[in-house]
């Protein structure tokens, strides 16, 4: 191996081998750790937005790295560095000239292009793409780079003061559902930190606040698990029988109860991910303990979806939702967590009523039509917002009475039945005939006849003359819209001259007292409806 070399060569290289960072590099120890960090990242971040980065001391180590991560197959990663010098001639023994640094390099120059786009496109694939999930480094990205996905930070190269503060807040970029950076220290970096700060602290732009909590032990949020249990726990406080399910739900249908749930059982799953990838947390913990812990994770997380359910919430998966469903893929291995992922809307009566037969009590059944109607309601209400707001106060009395205790739980399905019924087929308001398939008419004539109300006594007469004036305020709009007339401010003006002036003869031929207030609120109204009737 070093038969070419001069006796300075060969003196420079065995002193090479002789230092820390080359027994660091042995392979075995870089075998070993490459595989490491394979199982880590597989068991605690695949799967979730968030992506790595390995720090190594020199190129030859970092393909090594990437060669056993690959040989593992267990993550994806890509390598960054600059390229070697390959003068001719140059005499110094440098690794960057060795074989597989220059055999690297000339492969990514033939499938890159050149150095500029081999960096932006590795660049752009850990920031943006599903891979690599780990980018292996020397020195690149450790300063000047910005990826907020990029959050935990694997070091196997000695790091010092200002480089180890930049490398640290790499991994701590805010990102959504990200509460720290992680760094995972094989190399007794860690031990410089105070160093590093107490030379950052003497800086004249220092700033205390800067370094606060830049760098927290695991060891002490774990410490913080055991009252996130309880603090979730404590939601719960009261309920006599805890293998009752249905008693879980029904504490919680006070909205704001259940978003203090939420946020609990986040705070605790959270802080329950972080305990289970602590070797010292799984080695010192109990395992009862621990099997406690993710039994009750189980129960909650299902707990969740079915209150979602029940009370038809809005469900997305942002946040910490990812790292929560990988803890359950990673550690939960009974059963399974089923992800409420849509909604079905009542509107699709077979399939919502299958979804309904699925439910176990007629409570559950009677909440999850309530909440279901209610939710249909809030999105239509312009549709139609006399006729919505009648079913929306009715239903409201209905959970109202059964919260109370005032309506029992067969009344309370039967009632929420009929009333999404109402609403699904538009029935259960007296309409004059002459509205008959007249859907948008009819919209109409619930925001006339509430002003016309207040100015006509006999309620016969009322309907008939609400009814006409709906019919007629849908001509107008039916032939003044044209495209995009939504957005077009002089047909809308257009449009409520035109009303405007109907309801002027109509309070002449009638002598209706109608005021200036009660024609502005039939001309907003009427448009709103037509916005979101006649929109296409």
């Amino acid at each position: 191996m070093t038969a070419k070399l001069t006796v300075e060569q060969r003196a420079d290289l065995k002193k090479k081998f002789a230092s820390t960072d080359q027994l660091n590099k042995a392979e075995q120890k870089v075998k070993e750790i490459a595989f490491d960090i394979s199982v880590h990242f597989r068991d605690n971040w695949q799967g979730t937005p968030y992506k790595a980065q390995l720090v190594t001391q020199d190129k030859t180590a970092a393909l090594l790295y990437k060669k056993y991560l690959d040989e593992f197959g267990l993550v994806s990663s890509e390598v960054l560095i600059s390229g070697p010098d390959d003068r001719e001639g140059n005499e110094e023994v440098d690794e960057e000239d060795l074989p597989a640094v220059v055999s690297f390099w000339k492969r990514m120059m033939a499938k890159h292009g050149s150095e500029e786009q081999y960096n932006r496109n590795v660049i752009n694939a850990f920031k943006s793409g599903e891979h690599p999930e780990i980018i292996i480094v020397v020195d690149k990205l450790l300063t000047g780079f910005d990826a907020p996905r990029n959050t935990v930070l694997y070091l196997t190269r000695l790091l010092k003061e200002h480089t180890l503060l930049q490398a640290i807040a790499r991994v701590n970029r805010l990102f959504e559902g990200k509460d720290f950076g992680y760094i995972i220290d094989y190399r007794g970096v860690l031990q410089n930190l105070n160093k590093a700060f107490d030379l950052y602290g003497k800086l004249e732009e220092f700033d205390a606040a800067d370094l606060e909590d830049a760098v927290i032990d695991v060891a002490e949020e774990v410490k913080k698990l055991p009252q996130r249990h309880s603090d979730l726990w404590d939601v719960f406080k009261g309920i006599k029988n805890k293998q009752d399910e249905e008693q879980y739900e029904l504490r919680l249908a006070d909205e704001e109860l259940r978003e203090r749930f939420y946020e609990r059982l986040s705070a605790f799953s959270r802080n329950l991910a972080l305990a289970l990838s602590s070797v010292q947390f799984t080695e010192d913990t109990p395992n009862d303990k621990v099997e406690r812990y993710k039994a009750d994770l189980t129960f909650f997380v299902k707990l969740r979806a079915a209150v979602k359910r029940r009370y038809a919430e809005v469900v997305d998966f942002k946040e910490y939702e990812a790292k929560i469903q990988k803890l359950i893929d990673t550690h939960v291995t009974t059963g399974g967590v089923e992800k409420v992922t849509t909604l079905i809307n009542i509107f699709d009566k077979d399939a919502f009523l299958k979804e309904i037969e699925k439910l176990e009590g007629t409570a559950s059944k009677a909440d999850t039509i309530a909440h279901r109607t209610k939710k249909t309601i809030i999105e239509r209400m312009e549709e139609d917002p006399a006729f919505y707001r009648k079913f929306s106060e009715m239903l409201e009395d209905a959970i109202r009475a059964f919260r109370e205790k005032r309506l029992a739980d067969r009344d309370y399905l039967s009632k929420v039945m009929e009333i999404a019924d109402s609403v699904r087929n538009r029935t259960g308001d007296s309409l004059p005939d002459k509205l008959r398939n007249q859907d948008v008419a009819k919209a109409f004539y619930g925001v006339v006849l509430e002003p016309l109300g207040r100015h006509v006594a006999e309620p016969g007469e009322c309907r008939e003359l609400s009814a006409d004036a709906a019919l007629r305020i849908d001509e107008i709009v039916r032939a003044e819209r044209i495209v995009s007339w939504t957005t077009n401010t002089d047909v809308q003006n257009r449009m409520k001259n035109l009303i405007e002036d109907y309801l002027h003869e109509l309070k002449d031929e009638t002598g209706l007292l109608l005021t200036f207030e009660d024609i502005d609120e039939i001309l907003e109204k009427c448009l709103d409806v037509a916005k979101r009737r006649y929109a296409a």
